[in-house]
């Protein structure tokens, strides 16, 4: 045996009884785990804690998958768009009406291009278009909101977005108030008590942080949107959907509020490879109890709806296979 043969052998058995010393396997030096990232929102509000809970399930797993996971807030569902578009992330939390129009490329979407290489893995839970407005601010209906300050929403935001749309419905221009803004949605809640605006918008799950805090510090509201204007959204744009804001969520504000919403989703693109997408939905699947837990938002989440209910584009093929194999209906 020559000399360099005989190092390389007594090398290899050397590296063998250490990992059977330690328990190790020959698999753990082969692959390093892959880092995945969601991109999230505000700190403040659901997507962040949703999608933290679900890198929470998906680390538990690591050693059957090798993948790591991580969350990143944003500015939100169009900011988490374009970071898809320009691949900084391979995984966000996305409402139901941007998904739709950025994969169409209609609406804010026009000049940049529609992104037919989205995918879904799963759709979560139902957001509400939410108008919390001053008591004292003599704002009753919606259209009392002509002439206050309103904060529309930070620009990146999935409810800036909504709430131009509701202005269309309008007739309404920016300029049919005294004073608009764009604040984080960590920032309104102070901003609408230190009366600063009479009233602001935001797309959410509910209870959410930023509302709480708002009806906990000041007299606020949460105002219904007519019967009428909601119908006349949801025959121009299919998806959206009529929704109910459960009155008890937050101080003074027993009555159920009437609007319409969108649904989340964890999104992805086509460049996501089958396994991974696959390991994603098995570590969610089969944790959702746990997953309902992590924010009041995702309580009743159910596999049969979470395939289908306010998706606008194709599932993943890797997820599509976990739900075959599950008899989950598509």
């Amino acid at each position: 045996m020559s000399c360099m043969r005989f190092f390389s052998v007594r090398l290899t058995n050397a590296l063998t009884w250490m990992c059977l010393t330690l328990g190790i396997s020959s698999s753990t030096f082969a692959a390093a785990p892959v880092n995945l990232t969601i991109s999230t929102g505000s700190v403040s509000g659901v997507y962040y804690p949703a999608g933290g809970a679900i890198c929470r399930l998906l680390n538990k797993s690591q050693k059957q998958h090798q993948l790591r996971c991580s969350v990143t807030a944003s500015e939100g569902s169009i900011a988490n768009i374009q970071k898809l578009r320009n691949n900084e992330v391979p995984l966000a939390i996305i409402q139901s009406d941007i998904e739709h129009h950025a994969f169409t490329g209609t609406s804010e979407f026009e000049q940049s291009g529609a992104m037919p290489q989205l995918r879904a893995l799963f759709s979560l839970y139902s957001e509400a278009f939410t108008l919390v407005v001053r008591e004292d601010g003599n704002i009753v209906q919606l259209s009392e909101l002509v002439g206050k300050r309103i904060d529309l929403g930070n620009i990146g935001s999935g409810e800036r977005a909504t709430m131009e749309l509701l202005m269309q419905q309008l007739n309404w221009k920016q300029t049919d108030f005294s004073q608009i803004s764009g604040l984080h949605a960590d920032e309104r809640a102070q901003a609408l008590c230190d009366n600063q605006i009479d009233a602001f918008v935001y797309v959410a799950g509910h209870p959410n942080g930023a509302i709480r805090e708002a009806t906990n510090s000041c007299d606020v509201k949460l105002l219904s949107l007519p019967a009428e204007l909601i119908a006349n959204i949801l025959k121009a744009h299919p998806e959206y959907s009529a929704t109910t804001i459960a009155g008890g969520l937050y101080r003074d504000n027993d009555s159920d509020i009437n609007t319409f919403g969108v649904t989340s989703a964890l999104l992805t693109t086509d460049k996501l490879d089958d396994e991974t997408a696959y390991q994603i939905v098995k570590a969610t699947m089969e944790n959702l109890t746990q997953l309902e837990r992590s924010h009041p938002a995702l309580k009743g989440l159910k596999p049969e709806n979470m395939t289908h209910v306010g998706l606008t584009v194709p599932l993943h093929p890797g997820a599509a296979r976990y739900y075959r194999e599950h008899k989950i209906k598509m």
